[in-house]
This record gives C-alpha cells, sequence and structure tokens, in this order.
C-alpha cells in the first residue's frame, strides 16, 4: 500500500499539538508539580540519597524561583501562603542562589530557635523526643549506626531524625520574612545553625514537599516501598 503524503494542513496540526502539549508541560513545571532529586544524607531518615520527589509550588505562593531560570522579573512573592512549622521544602539559600536546597522548616519569622544537648526548642519550649531503634546508613563507603528519633514540636508535627553528637547551639531568633531549618540528619546538614548558610528568605522558599515518585539505592537499585510516600 502507497503511503499518503501528509499535507501543509496535518504538519500544521502537529505542530501545534506539539506546541500546546509543552506549554501545558511548562505550566506543570511553573505552578503546580516539580520534580527533584536528594544527592545527599543531610534529610535521612525522611529523605534518602536517590530519592524523586514532587514538589507542591502553589504551596507557599510563587516567586521569581517559581519560574525557569529564576528571572529577575518582579519581587516578593503573589498569592503567599507562609510554611508550617514541620514542613520539608526546597529553597534557595542567600548564600547560592543557584542551588536548590530541601530542609525542614522548624522556625517562623519572630522565632526563637535553639539546640540544648541536641534538644530542639522553639521559643523556649523543648520538642518531644522518642528514642527508635537505631539507623544504619552508609556514609564514605562505610555502614555508620546512628541515634534515631522521633521529634515532636510543640505544636503538634512530627517526624524521625538522627543525631549522635547532640551539641547545644546559641539562641537565635529568626527576623521577619524569613526561616530557620535543619536537616533531620543533624550530624550531617549544612543548615540555618550555621553563619554561612543562615536563614531563608520568604522570597527563596520554591515548594514543599509532597510525594516520592522513585527512588534508586546503592548499585542502582531501586529503593523498595519508597513509590508513592509522603514524606513527613
Amino acid at each position: 500500500m502507497a503511503a499518503k503524503r501528509s499535507s501543509f494542513w496535518d504538519w500544521l496540526l502537529i505542530g501545534l499539538a506539539c506546541s500546546a502539549t509543552i506549554a501545558l508541560l511548562l505550566l506543570i513545571h511553573t505552578c503546580a508539580l516539580q520534580p527533584f532529586s536528594v544527592p545527599a544524607t543531610s534529610m535521612e531518615p525522611s529523605l534518602l540519597r536517590g530519592d524523586y520527589f514532587f514538589v507542591n509550588k502553589s504551596a507557599y505562593g510563587y516567586s521569581r524561583y517559581s519560574l525557569p531560570f529564576s528571572p529577575h522579573l518582579f519581587s516578593g512573592r503573589i498569592f503567599a501562603a507562609p510554611p508550617r512549622r514541620g514542613d520539608i521544602a526546597v529553597f534557595r539559600a542567600t548564600r547560592d542562589e543557584r542551588v536548590d536546597y530541601v530542609k525542614r522548616v522548624v522556625g517562623l519569622p519572630g522565632d526563637r530557635i535553639q539546640l540544648k544537648d541536641g534538644v530542639l526548642h522553639v521559643n523556649g519550649v523543648a520538642a518531644r523526643r522518642e528514642r527508635l531503634v537505631d539507623y544504619d546508613y552508609a556514609r564514605d563507603a562505610r555502614s555508620v549506626r546512628v541515634k534515631h528519633w522521633r521529634e515532636t514540636l510543640p505544636d503538634g508535627a512530627s517526624y524521625e531524625i538522627l543525631d549522635q553528637e547532640m551539641p547545644t547551639t546559641q539562641e537565635f531568633r529568626v527576623p521577619p520574612e524569613s526561616y530557620f531549618v535543619l536537616g533531620d540528619n543533624r550530624d550531617n546538614s549544612f543548615d540555618s545553625r550555621f553563619r554561612d548558610f543562615g536563614y531563608v528568605p520568604t522570597e527563596n522558599l520554591v515548594g514543599r514537599v509532597v510525594l516520592i515518585f522513585y527512588s534508586i539505592g546503592p548499585g542502582s537499585q531501586p529503593h523498595d516501598g519508597r513509590i508513592g510516600l509522603r514524606p513527613r
């Protein structure tokens, strides 16, 4: 059977369909869900190295960091909504606004934050800690066994953390329009405790982590049971 030659109108329809598809994907990427991955261990056990997850970009409203290439089209946030304590958020740190980071929000504007012997205090109130079974994770090509806890903030947000060294820090007062973030792997996270990292400005928030859609472990083997998890 002879092949039928496509007409100009056929190619036009194909081009319009492709353009519409690209525009729809770009709209979803910009306004709704954006995929990210975890290259490090600073958020274990909540997020593992090799997790791929979606971020809800509408959760906190939109800033220039919601747009591809972060153009300087406007400042501040549109349809702004504040994070809640305990949210896992993706953001741009002021130290390097080209890089996306993922950490847990523990301090809101005006909060006083301090760790005393490893216990997180929010406005003078200690978070509850419950000891869990020790946790093994890979660090520097070897397995490390560390203390594993369930931490519950004074307002009820609850999640798991790793903390072996249990240090004491200064008290931090979170500035207006800023947030204090920590990694769940407290001994191996560069976060708001460090001067070179600092607080996260409202404008730098990208969105809230909502769903793990894929996870690959050592040796390129998928992590069992992680697809579809909603990190807490």
